[in-house]
């Protein structure tokens, strides 16, 4: 195994420096960064993702691998739906072996592929259009969670594949044993064990003018908590030319729910329950008071759910909270700015930094396609590879960042990732929830008139009495 590690790593070396390229992570993320899906609760899963390295035990040759299968699909295309073009690219070493894989798995078994891309605005629509008429786009079909479980696979659209998955090295077991699952059962799988990042970015050569503390250095002694996070952010908040008007403020975003949720591992919904009297969700709601009641972050001048970003862009505002997908614009649109990044601060029922996903998505197999064991076991052996690369997402981590304690605080929110469910509930009033929240009603309001209304929303899905 360490002398095809080593000829693996040689063969990268040769490969990157040929094609004079930084590389990328060959795997296919999980969270909606991955696609089209580039609203304000973007984001790969994504719970702790284990790596191909540590989830099979002692070394991945000790990892479950489904025995060799023998049969003849007869010429078969097996159509690959998302709302973009999953075809393979040949632009790494481990997607290379990908391909490989696929070419030779299509040779001995008689089979093509299609891969069908459809627009995000209107995929929703069609996919689950062509899973109730019985006549479903493709074979295999990603789908966001929020309109497939339990929705879709309540009405039996869709097969449960967790007994397909168990390879670790193939298979994320989050995706399938923890993220997609219903009563029991995971109906969603991705190759990919890379998780969608959320954190804050904060622009350091700011923080450097102003003479602050680092935020770093809160990372590094354990104290990056709520607490700290106001106090950076209260200490940004300057009248730098004595004008009487702030001119330099400490944070962009007026509204932070899901990071609040997220951070202190919990969620407004849990199954088929409204949880909004848990303890840890009521400290991220008075957290969210807090900020507002407070009037911590940069007022709004009445801008969208871009208006964060924007204020950040600026250069005078020190903390944005965001997903990892929008720091590449962002390094664009600041070319005279270091930006820096670290972990969303811990709340007080966490114990380790985490990061959230509420669109999740996952691929699928409509139970109108016969034979999903076959189809199951052709993707496992198309991403059954000994990877390249250290940890997920290596690649992309290092195109961005050349700090190392960026990549590190990246490294470490990443297998830490929740799913946060409450978008899968139409009618749960979500932004009536926020906007009082924000305006100053107090929490203890909030939840109490509330309560009935989310399980309500969540009762018309889930079908409670």
């Amino acid at each position: 195994m360490r002398i095809r590690k080593m000829m693996v790593l040689l063969f990268a070396l040769v490969f990157v420096l040929s094609a004079c390229s930084g590389g990328s992570n060959g795997g296919s993320n999980t969270g909606a960064n991955s696609g089209a899906n580039t609203g304000a609760n973007n984001g790969a899963g994504n719970g702790t993702a284990e790596t191909p390295d540590n989830a099979a035990g002692n070394n991945e040759e000790e990892a479950y691998s489904t025995p060799e299968m023998d049969f003849d699909l007869g010429g078969k295309t097996i159509k690959i739906v998302s709302w973009w073009d999953m075809t393979i690219p040949e632009d790494n070493p481990d997607n290379i072996q990908r391909k490989k894989n696929l070419d030779a798995l299509m040779a001995k078994h008689n089979f093509k592929v299609e891969y069908v891309a459809i627009d995000y605005g209107e995929y929703q629509e069609k996919v689950t259009a062509s899973l109730l008429a019985g006549e479903p786009i493709g074979d295999i079909v990603r789908m966001g969670k929020t309109y497939t479980v339990p929705t879709l696979v309540k009405q039996d659209l869709l097969w449960p594949i967790d007994e397909y998955t168990k390879n670790p090295v193939a298979f994320n077991q989050k995706v399938t044993n923890e993220y997609y699952t219903y009563e029991g059962r995971g109906y969603g799988f991705s190759e990919g064990h890379a998780n969608l990042v959320q954190g804050v970015f904060y622009n350091r050569t700011l923080l450097n003018q102003l003479g602050l503390k680092s935020l770093q250095d809160y990372v590094n002694e354990d104290n990056w908590n709520w607490d700290s996070f106001i106090q950076a952010a209260k200490e940004a908040n300057k009248d730098t030319n004595n004008d009487g008007k702030l001119d330099t403020w400490g944070l962009a975003n007026s509204s932070l729910i899901d990071h609040a949720l997220y951070s202190n591992n919990t969620g407004l919904t849990k199954g088929d329950k409204q949880n909004l009297e848990d303890p840890a969700t009521t400290e991220a709601l008075n957290f969210v008071s807090r900020l507002a009641t407070e009037q911590i972050a940069r007022p709004t001048e009445g801008g969208d759910w871009t208006e964060p970003g924007q204020f950040f862009r600026q250069g005078n505002t020190l903390m944005y909270a965001g997903a990892l997908w929008e720091l590449g614009g962002i390094q664009t649109d600041m070319p005279d700015y270091e930006i820096g990044f670290v972990p969303f601060p811990k709340g007080p029922n966490a114990t380790t930094y985490h990061s959230a996903e509420a669109l999740f998505q996952a691929l699928t197999i409509p139970k109108a396609v016969e034979n999903p064991e076959q189809l199951m076991y052709i993707w496992e052996k198309i991403n059954d590879i000994d990877s390249v690369y250290d940890y997920p997402d290596q690649g992309f981590y290092e195109t961005l960042f050349t700090n190392e304690d960026d990549i590190n605080n990246a490294k470490m929110v990443a297998p830490n990732m929740l799913v946060l469910d409450h978008n899968t509930f139409p009618n749960l009033k979500f932004y009536d929830f926020v906007g009082e929240l924000n305006s100053g009603v107090s929490v203890s309001t909030v939840v109490e008139k509330y309560k009935p209304v989310f399980q309500a929303a969540i009762d018309e899905v889930y079908g409670g009495s």
